[in-house]
């Protein structure tokens, strides 16, 4: 007899379930996404088995729904994940992240001598490559990795 599965993360009614998010970058997606600022509920797990990750995140958010270019943001840091749309406990809609080609204001730029690290000037970077996210700063030209990308 097979075991009946069981939901790790209680089911939502209505808004987003962000999934197949590296879980060392679950907090990162929640800065990103400003979660840690908004009064909806938020239920989170971190470390679930995932086959294609190892280990991943899921974040539910009751009643939110993000405009594209908000999700694609998280991409910088989960570019697996899946976005999941809930409508009275159905997913109505499927989604998943795509970098996007400018990044504004998310990532810090690696060069220290660069003016938005010592200025009040907010960060712009043109996407070079999508696949390992590697970003150009606007203003210095110098290359910034996933490695050592600093999320502001």
């Amino acid at each position: 007899m097979k075991e009946p599965k069981q939901m790790s993360v209680s089911a939502i009614q209505n808004g987003t379930v962000i999934d197949h998010v590296p879980a060392r970058n679950l907090f990162k997606v929640i800065q990103i996404l400003g979660l840690d600022r908004i009064d909806n509920q938020i239920t989170f797990g971190t470390n679930l088995e995932s086959k294609k990750l190892g280990r991943k995140a899921i974040i539910k958010i009751s009643e939110k729904f993000f405009a594209d270019d908000d999700i694609n943001r998280i991409a910088l840091v989960a570019p697996d994940a899946k976005l999941n749309i809930i409508k009275d406990y159905e997913v109505v809609e499927k989604k998943v992240v795509e970098v996007p080609d400018y990044i504004v204001g998310i990532a810090r730029c690696m060069n220290p001598k660069c003016i938005t690290n010592f200025e009040m000037v907010t960060t712009q970077f043109k996407v070079v490559s999508k696949k390992n996210v590697l970003l150009r700063c606007h203003y210095c030209e110098k290359i910034t990795n996933q490695e050592n990308m600093q999320i502001i």
